[in-house]
């Protein structure tokens, strides 16, 4: 196959994991309306899911145009099956309680502000803008999911608890975060993409800094779970495409 059309098949595929991540995570978030502990944090998630949504379908936008194979944000997002998505395996993690949603939130948003600063310099200009736009929402979210671990963990015996049992429950999938595939070894030789591998240092400083403010350990290591880069995925994500996806595979021509 000719290595011009390798590196574009890669740069969609960068793509595309990179938007699976913000919009599979949007909708989790999304999940809480209406169920929050309060109207305030109500809004807050609601606002951090449409940031993400956001996201997603800007990066599902650019994939679909290097492709040009006729698909859009809309088609990525809604008609491939669950084998198709690229997310990785935190971020389709059940939002469990309130403690563990924010849990998941503070190891992905903190991972997620570095790779976006990171990428501002990829060589892929429309890349680079998305990242510069959406390093200020990760920043943003990142700070209110630290806030939230160190208020819980420092806070009662319950909800110490509840964050000990949230960060433990999310802290296997931590690992698959920073692992380079064969599509991001492509990127990072035509730098569209970054080395995974360095953000691992930022990453661990600023989780060991914010669970010693909130008096927490780190959580006991686990065996490593991985996969979802490849498509193999938690029996979670089917749930949460078949709510996702019920409206526009059942009425595709809909419009409104």
């Amino acid at each position: 196959m000719d290595n011009a059309v390798i590196v574009r098949e890669a740069h969609v595929a960068y793509l595309i994991g990179l938007g699976d991540d913000a919009l599979i995570l949007g909708q989790r978030l999304s999940e809480w309306c209406g169920h929050a502990p309060s109207v305030e944090v109500d809004l807050s998630l609601a606002n951090l899911g449409l940031d993400l949504i956001g996201q997603g379908t800007l990066l599902l936008a650019h994939a679909a145009e290097i492709e040009n194979g006729g698909r859009d944000a809309d088609a990525l997002a809604f008609h491939r099956d669950e084998l198709d998505f690229r997310n990785c395996l935190l971020v389709e993690q059940p939002n469990g309680d309130f403690a563990r949603t924010m849990a998941r939130q503070f190891f992905f948003s903190t991972f997620q502000n570095l790779l976006y600063g990171a990428l501002m310099a990829s060589s892929d200009s429309e890349l680079a803008a998305i990242a510069a736009k959406a390093v200020k929402e990760t920043e943003y979210h990142a700070g209110l999911a630290r806030e939230w671990v160190i208020r819980l963990g420092d806070g009662t015996e319950e909800s110490r608890r509840r964050m000990i049992d949230g960060l433990e429950w999310n802290w296997r999938f931590i690992d698959e975060l920073f692992v380079n595939d064969a599509v991001d070894e492509a990127m990072i030789e035509t730098r569209i993409g970054i080395d995974r591998a360095k953000l691992r240092e930022p990453f661990d400083l600023i989780v060991a800094q914010s669970l010693a403010e909130a008096t927490l350990d780190l959580p006991a290591q686990h065996r490593p779970v991985t996969g979802g880069r490849q498509g193999k995925h938690s029996e979670h994500l089917g749930h949460l495409l078949a709510v996702m996806q019920h409206i526009p595979r059942s009425f595709p021509d809909a419009r409104w």
